[in-house]
């Protein structure tokens, strides 16, 4: 009776099944770049740049054990260097990926946070789960957050460490002071890549505290670290993102 059952369901699919088929991509005269991507881009095993600047950045990623990666909202920045360092740990390049970002709330105060250390920092720390989330999937995440193979920490806890065999992504750096910047960069240990992401424009602290931008022209007088700086021209969400930014 199964098997009957199971007969019928193949016909029946071949018989109408072409009605449920939907191209993957849309008809050119139908496609709106303003409309969201919804496939889930973790199956996109290799990433390519949207842009000269970006093909830059990953070749610097590849050459650099620095980079800084300079540029607006939306170009891409931290999205890249998280995917160059799922693929160093997976190519067994590096032993283990190390995330940090400042603690620094976004123009207001939410007050005391309930929860441990964990739930606390979990707000701050949102957008590197989300971009490690699309390259591996959550439940994968979860799997080598646990092992210890991704390490996801806020800047006042790197002081004091060396970081070997690791690739080490700086999110959000324009909201780091000069020393906290110079104390992470003298992290780094042997066999480690560092990347660096920030507007200099879109610092929460006050006036004058920020330190990315003179960290990343001092950099860029050693030849062995990169500083990429990407503008307007390389941003990659809804068009009228480059078009605000050009005038606020």
């Amino acid at each position: 009776m199964a098997k009957r059952s199971m007969r019928r369901k193949v016909r029946e699919h071949q018989e109408h099944g072409q009605a449920n088929v939907h191209p993957l991509f849309p008809r050119s005269s139908e496609y709106d770049p303003r409309e969201a991507d919804s496939r889930d881009r973790k199956y996109v095993k290799n990433i390519r740049a949207m842009s000269a600047v970006q093909q830059r950045l990953l070749d610097a990623v590849d050459a650099c054990s620095v980079v800084a990666a300079v540029g607006p909202a939306g170009t891409g920045k931290t999205y890249l260097a998280i995917a160059k360092a799922v693929e160093a740990l997976e190519q067994n390049r590096v032993g283990r990926i190390v995330l940090s970002r400042p603690a620094v709330e976004a123009g207001e105060s939410l007050g005391f946070l309930p929860g441990d250390m964990q739930e606390k920092l979990a707000p701050y720390l949102r957008p590197l789960y989300d971009a490690l989330s699309e390259r591996l999937g959550s439940k994968r995440l979860k799997a080598l957050v646990a092992d210890g193979a991704i390490v996801i920490a806020p800047v006042a806890y790197m002081r004091g460490r060396t970081l070997y065999d690791a690739f080490v992504v700086i999110d959000e750096a324009q909201k780091g002071t000069y020393g906290q910047l110079k104390m992470l960069l003298t992290r780094l240990g042997w066999r480690s890549t560092m990347v660096l992401t920030g507007d200099p424009d879109q610092t929460d602290l006050l006036s004058g505290l920020s330190g990315f931008g003179e960290i990343a022209q001092r950099l860029e007088r050693i030849s062995e670290i990169a500083v990429v700086r990407l503008s307007d021209a390389d941003i990659v969400r809804h068009p009228l993102v480059a078009s605000m930014l050009s005038v606020l």
